[in-house]
């Protein structure tokens, strides 16, 4: 009804259903934990603005390519015998299937579609969170999923999320799940978001992630018009956050990976400083535009590179 009108009364919901308006306000509070609807005095409407979030089935078929060349490249940071988290998402879905070829791997996460692509990975553990399930994204949150996080330490943190700007970091559009993500930040030495061009600039309400937080941002290379995209890469760039451009040109099948006559992919550290990322080491300046300068081109590795090892 919400859908095809965009907005209804508690009243009429009741009558439509035949139960009482305490019952359906209790519904309504539970199908806007779920991110279908925003409560409102009397009723409900449609989602719209910081809170809008699109569900699994809609996620799962955007920026498919661009999200499999993003995986690809997180993947390689990932060592023998480490033990890292892993939040939800469609990003983070497709990272975990690679993730399945790392032996002595340890993954700590709340998403049911991660633990789904490791099951059959013989040389992983999966470790899960409790809490209650949120069907709209296949996620475990609450207090149960933040109480099994207590006292936990792991290298790195792979998170994903609804935005992210320089300004406020990453963001999502619901609570439950901001809550969950922040206790996975609070476990990790390092905070790894994939987050694809789509995403950047775009602020949702609930902040997860601080910019200062983020040490590592794995993204694809933007389109030339977007100029959004583009600026906002540089902002968190000049704010310290390395980041890493993955092409998605070749649409996950080994070759080039960048589109033809495009730029290749960029690996950034903290400005003023030098650091490590796949494929070679690289440097910034404080203010300083994106370089992608060598230091040791023997060590240059690219994305296809990476795919095929």
């Amino acid at each position: 009804m919400v859908r095809a009108n965009g907005a209804v009364s508690l009243r009429e919901l009741a009558r439509v259903v035949q139960t009482s308006e305490v019952t359906v306000r209790r519904d309504v509070r539970a199908l806007e934990a779920e991110g279908l609807l925003d409560r409102r005095h009397g009723g409900a409407v449609l989602p719209g603005g910081f809170t809008r979030e699109s569900g699994f089935p809609q996620k799962s078929h955007l920026a498919t390519a661009e999200k499999t060349a993003i995986a690809d490249v997180a993947a390689s940071l990932v060592e023998e015998g480490e033990a890292i988290v892993v939040g939800a998402g469609t990003t983070t879905q497709e990272l975990a299937r690679r993730l399945a070829r790392v032996p002595g791997l340890t993954v700590v996460t709340n998403s049911l579609l991660v633990a789904q692509a490791l099951a059959h990975a013989n040389r992983v553990e999966v470790v899960m969170t409790g809490g209650t399930l949120r069907g709209s994204n296949y996620a475990l949150v609450g207090s149960g999923a933040e109480q099994s996080l207590q006292g936990l330490r792991v290298s790195r943190a792979f998170l994903s999320g609804s935005g992210l700007t320089a300004e406020r970091g990453l963001s999502t559009s619901n609570m439950l799940s901001a809550s969950v993500d922040r206790a996975l930040v609070q476990a990790a030495a390092e905070v790894v978001v994939l987050a694809d061009h789509t995403k950047l600039g775009t602020d949702t309400m609930f902040q997860t992630v601080p910019t200062d937080v983020i040490t590592r941002l794995v993204t694809d290379e933007p389109p030339a018009h977007d100029e959004r995209a583009a600026t906002e890469l540089q902002a968190l760039a000049d704010q310290g956050v390395q980041i890493a451009v993955a092409g998605a040109g070749a649409g996950g099948h080994g070759g080039e990976q960048h589109p033809p006559g495009g730029r290749p992919r960029r690996d950034l550290p903290l400005p003023g400083q030098r650091g490590r990322m796949p494929g070679g080491q690289f440097r910034g300046g404080p203010g300083g535009p994106l370089t992608n300068e060598v230091l040791a081109p023997e060590r240059a590795v690219r994305v296809a590179d990476m795919r095929r090892r």
